[in-house]
């Protein structure tokens, strides 16, 4: 995980750069002090910390008014993320002269920002954009430096509600735990670990942990054997199945083989599982990943866009320039080539921890370069009506500080957070904790669709293609597949609306339903039992998803998705035979109800013609009132009776 210390390492080493080097001229003409600067630095050079800032501390006792020590010696302090200190002595460099460096008051407002201390740290942003020649790399992150100390203050006296809640120890150990996903029903959890050995530590050595949540209580997290290498995993995403994870590994070749190789320094990967089995992961391949850092995952409801964090390195002594970029899957299921996410997200500094809500439209990310509490905070952004990505907003405070804050997560329901932290009161390192998000920062809410695919006769879980339409629109909301070895699919729904399902599988009859979500509570589950019939004369299948004008045989537009899968499955099947069937309910005549079923019947034989198939393949039939499937004594009854199906025909 990187650090905010990363750029300040950077930005204060170009006070080193400046003065570390012998000069003809110091601030100070004591020789003795001279040269144990000159010996600090070179200690410095050669990374002794503890050799130079003894050096550096004996330079100021022999002549305090001796700049150059000062100005190191808060350079060194950084190095060893002694921030408090380091502001402390860079604070005496400027007042012994103002005018001898005015660049140190932006590093001392960095500095200022990242400990706090707001007020100040605008008073230094002020001083060293006001100075006669200000250093022109530098502008722009003070006048972000300066938005940032206005926006704390004035967030510190708004505080949003925030009381995080500790995962407790089946999930948090001593190590560090952070980049958590969790499945839509919000029963699993996969995070990253970063294992430590007990004589020390590994570098590098980061792996996935997974926990179940059984009648509201996290089990204790397990290894992900099939994944998880010698080397480094990190940074995972979950489809909302739980069922494809993509995440980060880096440089290093594991036990899967020549599959691991990269293209850059990390790259993205996917496995999939089968069961309790996770396959060979697998790179997602050029088009993906680059020559630089891809990294930090997340994937949309449907599993169409994949959202991540690439970083390239602009140089020698010069930050990671990280933004977030997108790939989404071509019709031949392929990924595209990788763009920088449009919009306002992405900043001249530096994204990363990106997470794309399930309902497809609210973006949360962290960055260092928007106005914030001082090092990484969260923000949200949130989908436009043209396709780019709005303003984004910070979360406020106290759920961004001063220290940094990423690896957010947030349920599908959009009330419950989830974010790593080293606050007081932990296991150790990184916890994860929960908390309730406050409603102005909340996604649009989601519900969950779970569902399981079986023989209709043998009660055998299939694996089988299915699909979600949004009957209003008409538009495919989601394709996937049910789970091989158990049958199980989970998808996640925008509350509020309509929906088609077709499923699908070679050798079977497809599946035709649809519900509502309109006034579904987005906690609980809507449950699916799906049946398949094998594909056998006799057999139907009622077109649930085939709708007619009030009393009138004229198809609606709605109609349309499910007759083009009747289209596509007699294609796919070219020696079937079907018979239409019109159905009605028993209000109104017995002679009106037979003509209303039958012209019904043909309306959707005649729209099957229309689309190519062979007329000689094709009956149509009206039984009328005559074979209801439920009482018509009921409004709801008489709605399954009002029915459209058709019948494999010998």
């Amino acid at each position: 995980m990187k650090q905010t210390f990363t750029i300040l390492f950077i930005l204060c080493g170009a006070i080193f750069n400046a003065f570390a080097q012998p000069r003809p001229n110091y601030t100070s003409s004591d020789k003795k002090a001279v040269k144990l600067y000159e010996e600090a630095s070179a200690a410095y050079n050669t990374y002794d910390m503890a050799l130079a800032e003894s050096l550096l501390l004996d330079a100021i006792a022999k002549d305090p008014n001796f700049i150059e020590p000062h100005i190191l010696l808060s350079q060194v302090y950084v190095d060893q993320r002694r921030l408090d200190m380091a502001a402390e002595i860079l604070d005496k460099a400027i007042a012994l002269d103002p005018k001898f460096f005015p660049n140190n008051y932006f590093f001392l407002g960095e500095l200022q920002l990242l400990l706090g201390q707001y007020a100040e740290a605008g008073g230094n942003f002020t001083a060293f954009l006001e100075s006669p020649k200000p250093a022109e790399n530098l502008i722009e992150r003070a006048n972000l430096g300066l938005r940032s100390s206005r926006f704390a203050q004035e967030a510190m006296a708004k505080p949003v509600n925030f009381s995080p809640v500790n995962l407790g120890s089946a999930i948090n150990s001593r190590f560090s735990e952070f980049y958590p996903c969790l499945t839509a029903d919000g029963r699993q959890l996969i995070f990253t670990r970063d294992i430590r050995t007990g004589d020390g530590y590994r570098d590098g050595q980061e792996d996935f942990y997974l926990s179940q949540r059984v009648d509201d209580l996290w089990q204790p997290a397990l290894p992900i054997q099939d994944v998880n290498t010698d080397f480094n995993e990190g940074a995972p995403a979950l489809t909302p199945d739980g069922n494809i994870l993509i995440f980060t590994a880096c440089e290093q070749e594991g036990s899967w083989g020549p599959g691991r190789s990269g293209l850059g320094r990390c790259d993205l990967f996917y496995s999939q599982r089968s069961g309790d089995r996770w396959s060979q992961p697998e790179n997602l391949g050029e088009k993906v990943n680059s020559y630089h850092w891809d990294s930090q995952p997340s994937i949309s409801a449907d599993g169409r866009t994949l959202y991540f964090v690439r970083g390239k390195n602009t140089g020698p002594g010069s930050p990671d320039e990280q933004d977030i970029w997108y790939s989404t899957l071509d019709d031949t299921n392929m990924w595209t080539k990788a763009q920088k996410l449009p919009g306002k997200v992405n900043s001249a500094f530096r994204e990363e921890s990106v997470l794309i809500h399930p309902d497809g439209r609210t973006l949360y990310f962290s960055s260092d370069g928007h106005p914030g509490m001082g090092g990484l905070d969260i923000f949200v952004s949130r989908l436009q009506p043209d396709g780019s990505w709005g303003e984004p907003e910070n979360l406020g405070y106290p759920i961004n500080t001063n220290s940094d804050e990423n690896s957010l997560l947030v349920d599908a329901t959009g009330s419950i957070a989830y974010f790593a932290s080293n606050r007081e009161g932990g296991y150790g390192g990184l916890d994860l904790y929960s908390f309730v998000l406050p409603e102005a920062i909340r996604p649009v809410p989601v519900t969950y669709c779970s569902g399981t695919v079986f023989d209709k006769l043998s009660f055998k879980k299939l694996e089988a293609r299915f699909e979600l339409i949004d009957l209003e629109s008409g538009q495919k909301v989601m394709e996937s597949y049910s789970d091989p070895v158990n049958g199980k699919f989970l998808v996640c729904l925008p509350t509020g609306l309509d929906y088609a399902l077709n499923v699908s599988r070679q050798g079977y009859l497809f599946y035709s339903d649809n519900f509502s979500l309109g006034n579904h509570d987005p906690s609980k589950a809507f449950e699916l039992q799906v049946p398949l019939a094998k594909i056998s004369s006799g057999n139907s299948v009622v077109l649930n998803n085939v709708f007619f004008e009030t009393d009138k045989a004229d198809l609606r537009e709605a109609s349309r998705a499910e007759l083009n899968k009747l289209v596509q499955f007699l294609n796919d099947n070219p020696s079937l035979r079907i018979e239409i069937g019109g159905h009605t309910d028993n209000v109104g005549s017995d002679d009106s109800n037979q003509k209303l079923s039958e012209a019904r019947a043909l309306a959707v034989v005649n729209y099957l013609i229309s689309k190519g198939v062979v007329a000689n393949r094709l009956q149509s039939k009206g039984y009328g009132e005559l074979k209801p499937v439920a009482d018509n004594s009921t409004e709801k009854g008489r709605a399954r009776n009002r029915r459209t199906e058709f019948t494999v025909l010998p």
